[in-house]
């Protein structure tokens, strides 16, 4: 008689955010012998070309109040009580070992499930304040694991500091020695995210162009812009005799991060994530519209570490990023250290930490 495989069973909602680390945390346990079964709605499922095809997708009916007329919204509860439904019957069918939630509305069905069938549960949260899925669930699961350090918990809720799973690119730079800046080619890394990205456009290509000329004659810049924003700000960059890359989307910045002297971001858990882990200087900008201000919260720790400088957007300006950029710049002692000190915030064993958590809830230890 074959021994029964354990089986995880992870819940994700439909944004890269919620889907990476759920695919970091699939990947491990598929090669440690268990059966994973993702549990995702529509939206979700457009994001799971990454997985292993050994994992086994499930698309659960939920949905959210945030989007759709009144008609949408009135029959939101409905197709959550559906979804709850179909999992609570999927899980008396095929008993979960663990069931790990990472956010989004598509995670409701199976959380709730497991809280109903009282099946070891845990959740990860990315950012560094709790989603409202996440927030809802935090006191009915076993464990809460979080991305980011420290994290607005609610009262009464222990978190455990996993970090963030890094894509295997990025593993692969992690600590890499960093070259401080000098009178030499210096490397400029731009990166805005996915939302909220032409503040980025419009302050930092003149803030550069305001730098001393003496400075500026080394500074190759790689920035990324909306599509919309591209032309003029490559346009810019050459009216002032700078040497930039203008992409809508660079596939290989993992790279170029481990090349830059200093990063420029947005504070998305995942590019926080990226410049602990590779260990670079920083002036992160967090999205002002972000839920919760979920994004200052993502720099936190970045910045108390010594790692990063951050401006809120309200006070974001030419003369103000100009400044900071110097800063850094010029004080090749000063940028190493901020590099060193970003690498000792970085958590690059995330996807290892979380399979330990896994493992634990299924021996019941957690």
């Amino acid at each position: 008689m074959t021994e029964r495989q354990p089986l995880l069973v992870i819940a994700a909602g439909g944004t890269g955010g919620h889907m990476f680390p759920a695919q970091a945390l699939a990947e491990v346990m598929l090669r440690k012998g268990w059966r994973v079964k993702l549990s995702t709605d529509a939206r979700g499922a457009r994001y799971t070309g990454g997985f292993p095809h050994s994992v086994e997708i499930q698309q659960i009916s939920s949905a959210t109040f945030a989007r759709g007329g009144v008609l949408a919204k009135l029959a939101v509860p409905f197709r959550i009580a559906g979804g709850v439904l179909g999992a609570v019957t999927g899980m008396l069918r095929d008993k979960p070992d663990v069931v790990v939630g990472f956010g989004g509305y598509p995670s409701i069905p199976a959380l709730a499930a497991a809280f109903v069938l009282r099946r070891p549960r845990m959740i990860h949260e990315q950012n560094g304040v709790l989603g409202r899925v996440n927030r809802a669930f935090a006191s009915r699961v076993d464990a809460v694991a979080c991305g980011t350090w420290p994290a607005d918990l609610p009262e009464g809720v222990a978190g455990v500091h996993t970090g963030n799973p890094v894509r295997g690119a990025v593993l692969e730079r992690a600590g890499a020695p960093y070259i401080p800046p000098g009178d030499y080619p210096m490397s400029v890394l731009v990166i805005g995210g996915s939302q909220g990205a032409r503040i980025l456009s419009d302050v930092v290509p003149p803030s550069i162009a305001a730098l001393p000329v003496g400075m500026l004659q080394h500074i190759r810049v790689s920035h990324q812009a909306r599509d919309e924003d591209g032309e003029r700000v490559a346009a810019f960059y050459a009216g002032n005799g700078i040497h930039a890359e203008v992409q809508p989307f660079f596939h290989d910045i993992p790279r170029r991060m481990s090349e830059a002297q200093l990063v420029i971001s947005r504070s998305g858990a995942s590019s926080v994530a990226d410049i602990s882990v590779i260990g670079r200087p920083a002036i992160l900008i967090p999205y002002a519209a972000a839920t919760a201000d979920h994004q200052t919260a993502n720099a936190r720790g970045l910045k108390e570490a010594g790692g990063a400088i951050v401006i809120p957007e309200s006070m974001v300006t030419v003369e103000a990023m100009a400044e900071q950029i110097d800063l850094v710049l010029s004080n090749p002692d000063g940028a190493a250290q901020m590099a060193r000190a970003a690498l000792s915030a970085g958590k690059p064993d995330a996807t290892g930490t979380l399979v330990a958590l896994v493992e634990e809830l299924a021996r019941g230890r957690a």
